[in-house]
């Protein structure tokens, strides 16, 4: 209940509004008469009973050959944890990755279907009061199994990683945020030792360096991180860098890269070894500092290391161990080195965490856990970096990627 007091030369009122969520109205009740006022939607109303700045939309990418309809959107309070269901997109085959323009206004998904090079992505508007997802256009991601997607800040291309065609692809985006054809592909070649899963190149992420003068690649079959030069003007806006691409060791399967937010140190975490990399990055340019397991002593089972991200304040590194550790494990950064100190591991509470975020304010971290159909929400101890799960859940069907934008 919200009361207001106006002036006494006003007629001395008191007015007192009360929030009915459940109707969408807000009844005006004074010592007089009644008045009734309809809202126009009920997003506009949740956004009123929250912190100004603390609410966000988050979008979940999903595989949808099980439970799953497509991509769905909900409201998230980074003041509570809490999360509400606002919308959804059906009939979207596979949007297992997702991107957010800079502006916020579209919205870019993989298609991770196909085989040979008959991949797609998908570009979305989106609209942040009501959640609402629209269709724009879906192209060839030249390449079967795309699964990662990114485009730069001037949202002018498109960045595809195909995982089973072993491609990276360049498409540009038009000023409406409607996809292009393809400009650049560019097919790697190669085996790695392990010849069940390293039989041939698969790349699996596509990200620009922060100041986006270098795109870097990953490439599981061939256990290399690949680098180019981008330029966005260019017919082929990809050429190789000074030094091309580092190496890590052999089977250890790099999947997937995070920035720190000095720019300085980047860090590679690898798929087969469960093992996360720290580089000094300098202008395209990377220089190995360390690597870690994410295994505890003894550890027997099966490995799958997959996501990879930085708190927003710099000071920790979280990474997800799936197989049968479905584990999230923190680490500490040295602001100085940039090198990492095991902090600790917790369970993810269900099974094969593919993906997960750090909320904006670095309050919470949401797991998405595919082969469960749920999303967890941790809350983040800013001073030591652990989690304490907070009770909130998300029942969603193979949920494996989370995306936050600003919630207007």
């Amino acid at each position: 209940m919200i009361i207001f007091k106006p002036p006494a030369k006003t007629g001395g009122f008191v007015f007192y509004v009360e929030l009915l969520t459940c109707t969408n109205i807000i009844i005006l009740t004074t010592m007089k008469k009644f008045l009734l006022i309809i809202l126009l939607t009920y997003p506009a109303l949740t956004r009123a009973q929250t912190k100004a700045g603390k609410v966000y939309d988050l979008l979940v990418g999903t595989y949808t050959t099980g439970k799953s309809q497509g991509i769905y959107v909900y409201h998230f309070n980074a003041a509570t944890g809490k999360v509400s269901y606002l919308n959804k997109i059906t009939g979207i085959n596979n949007p297992s990755y997702l991107t957010i323009s800079a502006s916020q206004k579209f919205v870019y998904s993989v298609n991770e279907v196909g085989n040979d090079r008959a991949g797609s992505v998908s570009s979305f508007t989106f609209e942040p009061v009501s959640g609402t997802l629209k269709l724009i256009n879906k192209v060839p991601s030249n390449g079967a199994g795309p699964c990662y997607i990114s485009v730069d800040k001037a949202n002018k291309n498109a960045f595809i990683a195909n995982y089973t065609g072993g491609s990276l692809t360049v498409v540009p985006v038009k000023n409406d945020g409607s996809l292009g054809n393809p400009s650049q592909t560019i097919q790697d070649e190669g085996s790695g030792p392990n010849k069940e899963r390293q039989e041939k190149p698969h790349v699996h992420t596509a990200v620009l360096s922060p100041d986006e003068k270098f795109l870097l690649y990953t490439d599981l079959g061939t256990d290399k991180l690949n680098i180019c030069n981008y330029n966005p003007k260019a017919e082929k806006p990809l050429t190789p860098a000074s030094t091309p691409y580092v190496s890590v060791v052999g089977g250890n399967g790099p999947r997937h890269i995070a920035f720190h937010p000095n720019g300085k140190f980047m860090y590679l975490i690898q798929e087969m070894g469960a093992t996360v990399t720290a580089y000094d990055y300098n202008n395209g340019k990377l220089k190995e500092l360390q690597s870690q397991t994410l295994v505890a002593d003894g550890f027997a089972g099966k490995l799958g290391a997959a996501d990879i991200h930085v708190s927003p304040d710099g000071k920790y590194l979280y990474t997800t161990n799936r197989g049968d550790a479905n584990e999230l494990e923190v680490f500490a950064i040295n602001a100085q080195t940039g090198k990492l100190a095991f902090v600790e591991r917790t369970s993810t509470l269900g099974k094969t965490p593919r993906n997960f975020i750090i909320d904006p304010t670095g309050n919470f971290l949401l797991v998405a856990n595919q082969n469960t159909d749920d999303v967890y929400v941790f809350r983040i101890n800013k001073n030591t970096g652990k989690l304490t799960y907070t009770d909130n859940k998300i029942e969603v069907g193979n949920p494996s990627c989370l995306k936050f934008a600003s919630s207007k």
